[in-house]
């Protein structure tokens, strides 16, 4: 061999050894990768931020809790977070960013639309995801085929549910015959959770009397407020995001609406009460996924680490996420792969796991069957009324 050719060898020898330690370095939890990259979709800025602080406060947790076990399969676990700024275009993009960063995982997003907006991409790419606060019945289901989302997953009750169960409420213990809706006309979660409570309230005898819309961003509620408040309904139901929901039950007071005000899980930040003020929020309830003074064992340790990391009690977002990666944690070690297939088909095997926000059993839509509670508010506080079985 001449020393030209040696030469060149030489190269393409070095060529490739670089090409495989490039691919090593991306390998985002591969068999040669000592960590495993899990990403996080959330509501970090815009409209929905409280939930995506909260979320990745969960899921942080959550992770080193694993990690100080020592980790999954051998590996530990690290998490890239991507800002969808509470809009569904740039939660697609951060689904985008994510599989770009080579996670093997998605947590999030955190919103009905956001979530929505990702599900696709999470088939096409076979990556599972499992969405901590997505409600709507779509995410998991597409509406059009009715087939399953074979790598999307929830931790969440879906709004059917929800509704039915908020609906049930008002006409038994708050003995409510008429109802007026408000609803948030921009976001697929409030007008599915209108929907379904609707339909239970009129099955249940109920008459809606009064039915008007809003936008997110909207700061002015006073006319719609106005229209009903004449109708003068036994109760309003408000199914929306805390933002709005706040300023809508600050200025219903204002105008002399004394009325209970109904809404859903949406309605969960601490945000709410700065927004709306306590004792604007007397007399108000809303369904959620649990409660932080629930006296269980999980639920105990669970607030009591995380006020001790954050010095505040974890909000139903928070309990979410951290409920959401220990399911996939549990899938992963059911499945004794990093393998998306292996760990999918796992996720839908789930059964009676003993999580923060109740125990979790998949359904054949890759949704959990669990409790919801009720919650109102005393003296600016969130507080426990009742708790609904599945």
């Amino acid at each position: 061999m001449t020393g030209k050719s040696i030469r060149k060898c030489i190269i393409t020898a070095l060529a490739v050894m670089s090409l495989a330690v490039s691919l090593t370095g991306c390998s985002g939890g591969s068999a040669d990768s000592d960590t495993i990259k899990i990403g996080g979709n959330f509501e970090l800025t815009g409209n929905s931020a409280s939930y995506g602080a909260s979320a990745k406060n969960g899921m942080e947790m959550a992770v080193k809790e694993i990690n100080d076990q020592g980790g999954l399969l051998g590996k530990k676990i690290e998490i890239v977070t991507a800002d969808n700024r509470s809009e569904a275009t740039e939660a697609a993009n951060a689904m985008q960013k994510l599989l770009d960063s080579d996670v093997k995982f998605i947590i999030g997003p955190d919103t009905s639309s956001g979530s929505l907006a990702c599900v696709n991409t999470a088939d096409k790419e076979k990556i599972p995801m499992i969405t901590p606060y997505g409600t709507n019945p779509d995410i998991t289901v597409d509406p059009s085929s009715k087939q399953v989302h074979p790598y999307v997953f929830r931790t969440a009750f879906i709004d059917t549910f929800q509704g039915k169960v908020m609906a049930d409420f008002a006409v038994t213990n708050l003995k409510a015959k008429t109802a007026a809706i408000y609803v948030d006309n921009s976001s697929d979660y409030a007008k599915g959770l209108r929907k379904f409570f609707v339909d239970e309230f009129g099955a249940k005898g109920g008459q809606v009397v009064s039915e008007e819309a809003y936008l997110q961003k909207d700061t002015d509620f006073k006319a719609a407020l106005t229209k009903i408040k004449a109708a003068n309904p036994d109760i309003i139901f408000v199914p929306g995001y805390y933002q709005e929901v706040g300023m809508i039950v600050k200025q219903a007071r204002e105008l002399g609406i004394t009325q209970p005000i109904v809404g859903g899980d949406g309605w969960d930040s601490a945000k709410l009460i700065e927004i709306a003020g306590a004792d604007n929020l007397n007399n108000c309830y809303f369904g959620n996924h649990y409660s932080a003074d629930d006296t269980s064992d999980e639920v105990k340790t669970f607030v009591a680490n995380y006020q001790k990391a954050y010095n505040v009690k974890p909000d139903a977002p928070a309990a979410l996420a951290y409920d959401s990666v220990m399911i996939l944690a549990k899938a992963i070690k059911d499945a004794n792969s990093l393998d998306a297939d292996k760990v999918k088909d796992a996720l839908a095997k789930i059964s009676n796991l003993k999580a923060v926000t109740g125990t979790i059993t998949y359904d054949e839509n890759h949704d959990p069957v669990k409790s919801a509670v009720i919650l109102t508010f005393k003296e600016g506080k969130q507080s426990f009324v009742t708790k609904i079985q599945p």
